[in-house]
């Protein structure tokens, strides 16, 4: 079933409705759906690489309003919310969740929002730990930005003979941005 999933979204990526079903995907995607946006967004970026930029926003725009209502299920309704984190396989439950925010808090949505870990996982767990909406969406921009405009550049840049190598370096990668966040936030705190 998930293969048919996968497959249909691949053929709505070359659909006239693309940049529709790219948004409502990619919203999709940060509380409930499995099938991430970088499926739709490459193959997008191939056939139009002018609109690349234009395809990443969308994802962006779009994950970031979809991780609102990710953190609202866990915040508002936290029956809910556990029900959909044990499907995925962390029925840990909120005292767990909160321990984790309250240790590595806006870490947690860094790291995360960048990798392929399923993002519905921190939106969700991020209501239930009732962690700062303020930071959450910030940080929520920033990682889900970067990822959906970095998976653009290389699409774009070198075609998509260069998305394994992305994908398998993806965990470097993100420690990487996360460094230059934690960095460019020590640098601000002491100048």
């Amino acid at each position: 079933m998930l293969r048919r999933l996968y497959d249909a979204v691949l053929r709505l990526s070359a659909s006239r409705h693309a940049p529709t079903a790219l948004f409502a995907v990619s919203f999709a995607e940060s509380s409930f759906f499995p099938i991430p946006p970088d499926v739709m967004l490459a193959p997008m970026v191939l056939t139009r690489p002018e609109k690349a930029w234009r395809y990443a926003a969308i994802c962006t725009v779009a994950s970031v309003l979809g991780g609102i209502l990710g953190y609202a299920i866990g915040y508002f309704l936290t029956g809910f919310g556990h029900w959909l984190l044990s499907l995925m396989g962390h029925a840990e439950g909120q005292e767990v969740f909160q321990q984790w925010f309250d240790r590595w808090g806006l870490w947690v949505i860094l790291i995360k929002g960048l990798t392929p870990i399923p993002y519905k996982l921190v939106t969700i767990a991020s209501g239930l730990a009732q962690f700062s909406f303020v930071t959450f969406i910030i940080a929520s921009v920033a990682t889900r930005g970067a990822r959906f405009f970095l998976v653009a550049f290389v699409v774009k840049r070198f075609g998509p003979a260069m998305l394994p190598i992305i994908e398998k370096r993806l965990a470097l990668i993100a420690g990487l941005v996360v460094a230059a966040v934690a960095g460019l936030l020590i640098w601000r705190h002491f100048a």
